[in-house]
């Protein structure tokens, strides 16, 4: 998965992607049958019924999961099931012991012909603390919010029974007729009230997420792939039809870079907006093999929430290459409520996060300046990390201190360290391959069905490529030397460099300069802090109530536009601003001093090295 931490505004972003999983399959060949009924939800709490297969054992056990493949932590949606009973076939009801908190064991199970629990959703119970706090990330949570929206992620409602999770799911869904079930799983029902899907395993269903809402959608194609975007949008501001065009023109590129690449037919992308009020808090993306959970504030400008949803989808769509195509048993044969993690995190999420930026450039999306920019911010970001925890030893153990903690630096540094191996390849192959290339081989050494044992894996990509990259594995992706970047770039002729640019207006680092009274909804300047050039030059002090900018009013209602707005303000452009100050108005007029950093960036000083740079970028 990913799950990445970044700011808009005042607001802790997160996103994360989801892995693929299957499970041993077993000799049995009934189906495991569940009714979820949308019709009848009570204090958002929904009714799942699960009709289990023939029994042969005195007592089972009925898990929900603790985790699930690409999350990362330890969420126990177990927590958020209720009421648990089991039923013979008469209707008499069977003895049930809770175990731990997402498990439950049924006595007298060769008589056990159903089971119910009743659902609370996850998104009305954040507290908005983000990343490492106790609330469920909100992209693989759920919400249930009778008549408009429920976001049904499969693993919240329904679990599976020991020994049955390779047998077929049947799974029914009663919903009313307003709402539309967007889901890249097939109906097999015809009515508007009633819906059908049918899986061949557990891991299947849950790695197919539902959104119910009215209809809000677009579908399109890439090559012989169907894209269906599908919004929920409660106060109706952003549509499907908004965000589509840039959605098609990124997955459209995607599919390009990739090439032959593809064993996905359809795939969709489930953008919630939370109102963020007694709702979802921890932005981001939960990805699957077929579909990408989203969830944003629904207050960002449309135009930064499609900035924000573009950047969040080139990474989740490449997870179809890894670890959906490629990747290790602990992935394959995932065990829900007693993981064992792969060591190869620098693979699932560090080469995805790397395709992510590289295809941009690759694909004339962004230009080579951004691009030394992005790398340059990870190297700075990942030198702010445990620079020496062996990679391959963090990802083995992510779930726990002190590892989990380095969790983020999969985005940073396994981003560099797919950067190095490409550099590598490319060296040694004259610029004729790259890690795509790779990454291409081990698809057609492996595949979806066929994963690879964690300790071989190093050895496989050096028999694929050159004794070079495998030394760099050992040196530093499993041993704790940090990898000499500079080294790296300066084989494709790239130096560092320091550039001034302008800052954010309104915050610098953890430091806020306004904040807002919740009551009434005031912006005001933060007292008692020493403020940026901005403020100063316009005399605005701490305290002063901000009104209004060039006649626009603000407040807490569309402070992500004052924000939005902001990014457009140019060098001694004209500007009025309309403050309360001591209870009294007034409108400030004056030009904008923007406040400046010093950003880290690279830049191409070796011409002699001008041609392997475009294969690399650009091959």
């Amino acid at each position: 998965m990913k799950k990445i931490i970044f700011a808009f505004a005042f607001a802790s972003v997160i996103w994360s992607c989801k892995t693929t999983s299957s499970t041993v399959a077993t000799s049995v060949k009934e189906e495991v049958q569940i009714n979820i009924n949308l019709n009848d939800i009570k204090d958002d709490k929904v009714l799942v019924t699960v009709k289990t297969p023939k029994i042969k054992t005195d007592e089972i056990t009925y898990h929900i999961p603790k985790t699930v493949p690409g999350t990362y932590s330890e969420d126990n949606f177990g927590r958020y099931i209720d009421n648990l009973k089991a039923f013979d076939k008469k209707g008499n009801l069977l003895t049930v012991k809770k175990t731990d908190e997402n498990s439950w064991t049924i006595t007298n199970a060769k008589n056990l012909d159903k089971i119910t629990y009743w659902v609370n959703d996850t998104f009305d119970t954040e507290k908005g603390k983000g990343f490492g706090s106790e609330d469920i990330f909100s992209p693989c949570g759920s919400n249930i919010d009778a008549g408009k929206n429920v976001m049904l992620n499969t693993h919240c409602f329904i679990g599976y029974f020991t020994d049955f999770m390779s047998v077929p799911y049947q799974l029914t869904v009663l919903h009313p007729a307003g709402l539309w079930g967007a889901t890249s799983m097939i109906d097999k029902d015809s009515t508007d009230t009633n819906d059908l899907f049918v899986t061949s395993r557990y891991a299947e269903l849950v790695e197919n997420p539902i959104m119910y809402s009215k209809p809000n959608y677009t579908t399109f194609a890439v090559d012989n792939m169907e894209i269906q975007i599908a919004v929920y949008s409660p106060n109706g501001k952003i549509t499907a039809e908004n965000i589509t065009p840039e959605m098609k023109k990124v997955m459209t590129a995607q599919k390009h870079f990739l090439g032959s690449i593809n064993t996905t037919k359809k795939y969709s992308v489930l953008l919630y907006l939370s109102t963020m009020k007694n709702d979802a808090q921890g932005f981001g993306a939960l990805e699957h093999p077929t579909a990408t959970t989203v969830v944003l504030p629904e207050i960002m400008p449309a135009e930064a929430l499609t900035k924000e949803l573009k950047d969040i989808v080139s990474h989740e769509f490449f997870h179809i290459l890894t670890p959906l195509t490629v990747h290790s048993k602990e992935i394959q044969n995932f065990d829900y409520n007693a993981p064992k993690m792969s060591e190869h995190l620098w693979m699932y999420e560090g080469v995805t996060e790397y395709f992510a930026n590289l295809f941009q450039i690759n694909q004339g999306l962004i230009d080579e300046s951004e691009f030394y920019t992005r790398i340059a911010e990870k190297i700075h970001r990942a030198n702010t990390m445990n620079d020496t925890m062996p990679f391959t030893t963090m990802s083995r153990n992510v779930l726990i201190s002190p590892y989990k903690e380095q969790y983020l630096n999969v985005y940073e540094k396994g981003t560099l360290i797919g950067m190095c191996i490409d550099i590598i390849i490319r060296e040694k192959s004259n610029g004729k391959r790259g890690i795509l290339d790779l990454m291409q081989k081990l698809s057609n050494e492996y595949g979806v069905s066929k994963a690879f044992n964690d300790d071989e894996l190093f050895a496989k990509i050096t028999e694929l490529t050159y004794p070079e990259v495998g030394d760099f594995l050992k040196t530093y992706v499993s041993g704790p030397t940090p990898i000499p970047y500079a080294t790296y770039l300066a084989k494709v002729g790239l130096t560092n460099l320091t550039l001034k640019k302008p800052a954010s207006i309104f915050s610098k680092g953890r430091t806020r300069y306004i904040s807002v009274d919740k009551q009434t909804k005031e912006i005001i300047v933060v007292p008692n802090i020493e403020l940026n050039e901005f403020f100063t030059n316009l005399n605005l002090k701490g305290g002063d109530v901000l009104m209004a900018v060039n006649e626009k009013p603000y407040s807490l209602d569309n402070i992500y536009e004052l924000i939005g707005d902001s990014s457009k303000w140019k060098e001694n452009d004209a500007i009025s601003v309309k403050i309360k100050r001591d209870g009294k108005e007034q409108t400030i007029k004056g030009i904008v001093k923007l406040p400046y950093e010093e950003i880290e960036s690279l830049e191409a000083t070796d011409k002699t090295k001008s041609a392997l740079k475009e294969t690399w970028l650009k091959g």
